[in-house]
C-alpha cells in the first residue's frame, strides 16, 4: 500500500487528464500562455509523481506569445494507443485544435496537426473504439444558435489518423445533466463493458463546477445521463470549505478492476485563490453500472490508500524547488511568458548563473518579458535569489516578480533611484503602479541576495548583502493577486526578471540560484 496527498499535483496544474500504458501513469494539464506548454508528469503509483518534460517545448508547436495569460493552451487530453501517445488541446490564441504525437512520453512530440474549422469549439479528446477506429469528442456552441452564455454541447466525430482529419458526419450526442446547464466541457469517452460512458465537467470552472456522466450502448446516439447527476461536487459545501471549485475529471483503471479520478479543485485562503486550480485524486467505484466517486466519503481526501507498490522518484520535487544554473539547459519546471528561449536568457554568458537580459519588453504587457518563474505551491513559502545587477540608469530593473497577470503582479526590482543603488518593492494591480516601500542597498558583495516570505495572503521582503539581512517590507497584501480579484484561469508564478521598461539596453542581470520552498 502507499498514501497519495492530495492535491497530488500541488500549484497551478489544472485541467489534468491522464492515461496509463502499462503500469506507467502519465498527467497532462492545461499551460495557457506559459512556455514550455503541456507539463507531463509520470508515476508508477499514482501517489508519488515526476515532471519529465513539457509536451510543448518548441516554438514551433505554441504560437501564443503577445496573448493575455488565460489564453493560450486549454484542457490538453492525453491518451496512449498501440505503441504511440496523442496529446490534443485547443490554441485559444492560434489555430484552434491541435494533435501531437510521441513515441515516448518524454518526446519528441511531433509538429502540430491542426484540425480546420470542422473541429469547432474546445477541450477536445480522443477516444479508441474497440475495432481500433479513432473517434474525437469536443464541446462547441448551441449550432441552433447561442442563447445564453455557457449554452454549450458535446459531439463526436470520427478521425482519421492517418491523414490526422475529422472524416464523416458530426453528432451531438450530450448538453448536460441539470437544466439549462452551462458549459459542458472537458469531455472524454470510454468503453466499459457494454457501454460508452461519457465524463464531463458542467457548471463552469468557478463555484458551481462538478463532474456528471452519461452513456449509451452506441456512440452516435443520444446518452442518457446518470440518475446521480452530477455525481461529484463540492459547490453543496460552500465557499469556507478547504477546498473548492472540485470538477474537470479523467477516469482510469490499473488493469486489476480498481478505478480512480484525477480532477481539478482549488484551496482558498482567505477565500481567494492564488495557486489556482490544482490536480487532485479520487477513487471511483461502479455501482449499477455507473460510477461512484468518493463512496461513503463524497468529497476530495486528503489522503488515500492505495493499492500499489510506492515508487519515489530520485529527483522528485518536495517541499523545496532548487534551481541552479550549471546545467546546459533550463529546469523544466521553468517557465516563460509566451516564449522561453536565448533571446532573453543566457546559461553559458557566465558559467554556473542565469542571465537575463534587460530588455525593453516589461511584466506590465502582454509581450514577451525576460521572465523565468516557477508555481506556487502553497500559501506559506519562501522565494530567494542572488542577483548579481549594476543598473546603468534609472529604466533598467532586475529582481524578483510573483505574477498573476500583467495587469497584476508584484515586482521586487534592484534600480536606481535618485543616482542611488535600491530594491524598490511596486505592486501592480489592474494597470496600475503603486510603490509600497524603498530602501537603498549598501555596498557590499556583488550578489544581492532578495528574499520573500509570504504567509497567508501577506508577504514580507528582505534583502541581504553580504552582512545581514534587512527587511524591507511586510504586510504586504497579496490578495489582488488572486484569481477572485484578477480574474482568469491561471495561478501565480514567482520568478526571475530583468527589463529595460522601454529604453534601449545591453545590460543584463545574473542570477545564482532561485529557490522556492513551502514552510
Amino acid at each position: 500500500m502507499v498514501t497519495a496527498k492530495n492535491p497530488i499535483l500541488s500549484g497551478f496544474y489544472p485541467d489534468p487528464s491522464i492515461c496509463r500504458a502499462g503500469d506507467d501513469y502519465y498527467i497532462v494539464n492545461s499551460s495557457f500562455v506559459y512556455a514550455p506548454g503541456v507539463p507531463i508528469f509520470h508515476s508508477r503509483d499514482l501517489a508519488h509523481w515526476e515532471q519529465i518534460g513539457n509536451i510543448l517545448d518548441r516554438e514551433e508547436q505554441l504560437p501564443v506569445a503577445g496573448s493575455e495569460i488565460s489564453r493560450g493552451i486549454f484542457a490538453p487530453t492525453i491518451r496512449y494507443h498501440e505503441g504511440t501517445y496523442y496529446m490534443i488541446t485547443t490554441n485559444v490564441s492560434y489555430g484552434g485544435n491541435f494533435i501531437v504525437t510521441a513515441k515516448n512520453p518524454e518526446g519528441p512530440w511531433s509538429e502540430p496537426y491542426y484540425l480546420g474549422g470542422e473541429a469547432a469549439g474546445i477541450d477536445p479528446s480522443l477516444f479508441f473504439d474497440d475495432d481500433g477506429k479513432c473517434y474525437y469528442c469536443g464541446t462547441r456552441p448551441n449550432p441552433e444558435g447561442v442563447r445564453y452564455n455557457g449554452d454549450w454541447e458535446i459531439w463526436v466525430q470520427e478521425l482519421d489518423l492517418n491523414t490526422m482529419r475529422l472524416v464523416g458526419e458530426s453528432m451531438a450526442i450530450w448538453k448536460g445533466a441539470v437544466k439549462d446547464v452551462i458549459w459542458p466541457e472537458g469531455p472524454h469517452l470510454y468503453k466499459i463493458g457494454e457501454y460508452y460512458y461519457l465524463m464531463h465537467a458542467e457548471g463552469g470552472t468557478g463555484p458551481e463546477h462538478s463532474i456528471s456522466v452519461a452513456r449509451s450502448k452506441e456512440l452516435f446516439k443520444w446518452f442518457e445521463g446518470c440518475p446521480r447527476n452530477p455525481i461529484f461536487t463540492h459547490r453543496n459545501l460552500g465557499m469556507d470549505y478547504p477546498v473548492i471549485y472540485a470538477g474537470h475529471g479523467d477516469m482510469v483503471d490499473d488493469g486489476h478492476g480498481n478505478w480512480y479520478v484525477v480532477m481539478l479543485a482549488s484551496r482558498p485562503c482567505k477565500k481567494h485563490s492564488s495557486m489556482g486550480r490544482e490536480t487532485f485524486l479520487a477513487k471511483l467505484t461502479w455501482e449499477n453500472g455507473w460510477p461512484v466517486i468518493a463512496a461513503g466519503v463524497g468529497h476530495l481526501e486528503e489522503e488515500l490508500e492505495l493499492p500499489f507498490e510506492e515508487c519515489r522518484f530520485p529527483e522528485e520535487a518536495g517541499t523545496s524547488d532548487y534551481i541552479n544554473f550549471w546545467g546546459d539547459k533550463l529546469d523544466d519546471r521553468l517557465v516563460g511568458i509566451g516564449k522561453r528561449n536565448t533571446q532573453i536568457y543566457s546559461l553559458t554568458d557566465r558559467k554556473g548563473m542565469l542571465r537575463l537580459y534587460n530588455r525593453k519588453e516589461t511584466i506590465t504587457q502582454t509581450d514577451y518579458p525576460s521572465y523565468l518563474g516557477l508555481r506556487q505551491k502553497s500559501y506559506h513559502f519562501e522565494v530567494e535569489t542572488g542577483v548579481d545587477f549594476v543598473p546603468q540608469n534609472e529604466m533598467e530593473t532586475a529582481g524578483i516578480v510573483l505574477y498573476q497577470n500583467h495587469e497584476n503582479n508584484l515586482r521586487l526590482e534592484i534600480a536606481l533611484k535618485d543616482s542611488k543603488k535600491c530594491l524598490v518593492i511596486t505592486s501592480h494591480v489592474h494597470g496600475k503602479d503603486e510603490q509600497l516601500a524603498s530602501t537603498e542597498i549598501e555596498n557590499g558583495s556583488e550578489i544581492v541576495k532578495i528574499k520573500m516570505r509570504c504567509d497567508s495572503q501577506t508577504a514580507s521582503v528582505w534583502i541581504h548583502t553580504g552582512s545581514n539581512y534587512i527587511n524591507v517590507a511586510g504586510n504586504i497584501d497579496l490578495l489582488p493577486y488572486t484569481t477572485e480579484e484578477a480574474g482568469g484561469f491561471v495561478g501565480c508564478t514567482v520568478g526571475m526578471y530583468a527589463s529595460s521598461n522601454g529604453a534601449d539596453s545591453n545590460n543584463h542581470a545574473d542570477f545564482g540560484w532561485f529557490t522556492l520552498t513551502e514552510m
